[in-house]
């Protein structure tokens, strides 16, 4: 690469940075649904057509702050899992969620555009998933170690949800037993209901102490999905 080359894609990289941070905080001003490449054009004092050629439609913007917000929730994710080591399974789990929330009550609106209501018009492209699968990468991650040693016990599985959870199993770890699957699916679901209800206001008046509770919760779901 020369250095011209190398300054155009520095310059590139620092007008794609400046667009996504205005969008970002017109998210946190409008929402999701009220995104206007118009707007975060004259916010940067840019003309329409200058902005097209980083970003030439709305969804890709879109598309864009999504990917970046699950990438940064899944580097969360993983930083928490690394510095939890050889810990054992319910410690390394409850230290993966308890950074998926911190995350999540630093970066709302970020949260509420991959977790929160469906954009009217906008369907995420497959280019989002693996960004999306990060977290649940390290939940697995963390029931595949555990099966490993003696820190897992499989629960009973009814017959009649077996084809649904060796479909799981084949889709999200062939590795896996179809009873740690459905375990999986359930504990996903469970985390991020537990979030966003405590982010998008459900536990007012409720719960006060909501980091104790959110630990007791999780600590629940590690235990309940087979976690030793």
């Amino acid at each position: 690469m020369t250095t011209a080359q190398g300054a155009r894609e520095r310059a590139r990289n620092e007008v794609t940075a400046a667009i996504k941070e205005e969008a970002r905080r017109q998210l946190a001003a409008e929402g999701a649904a009220k995104l206007s490449l118009r707007a975060v054009a004259r916010e940067l004092g840019m003309v329409s057509s200058a902005l097209y050629r980083y970003f030439p439609s709305r969804d890709e913007l879109l598309t864009a702050l999504i990917i970046d917000a699950y990438d940064a929730l899944g580097a969360a994710a993983e930083r928490a899992r690394d510095t939890a080591g050889d810990a054992a399974p319910v410690p390394r789990f409850t230290a993966v969620c308890e950074a998926v929330r911190t995350w999540a009550l630093a970066h709302p609106h970020e949260y509420a555009l991959i977790y929160g209501s469906p954009v009217p018009g906008y369907a995420a492209p497959e280019t989002t998933v693996p960004a999306a699968a990060r977290t649940g990468m390290v939940l697995i991650g963390i029931f595949r170690d555990a099966r490993r040693g003696p820190g897992l016990a499989e629960l009973p599985l009814p017959a009649e949800l077996r084809p649904e959870a060796e479909r799981l199993a084949a889709d999200l770890a062939p590795d896996l037993p179809a009873e740690v699957a459905a375990a999986l699916v359930a504990v996903w679901a469970q985390l991020f209901g537990l979030v966003s209800f405590e982010l998008f206001g459900q536990f007012n008046n409720v719960i006060e102490d909501r980091e104790r509770f959110f630990r007791h919760a999780v600590t629940g779901l590690a235990r309940g999905a087979g976690l030793r």
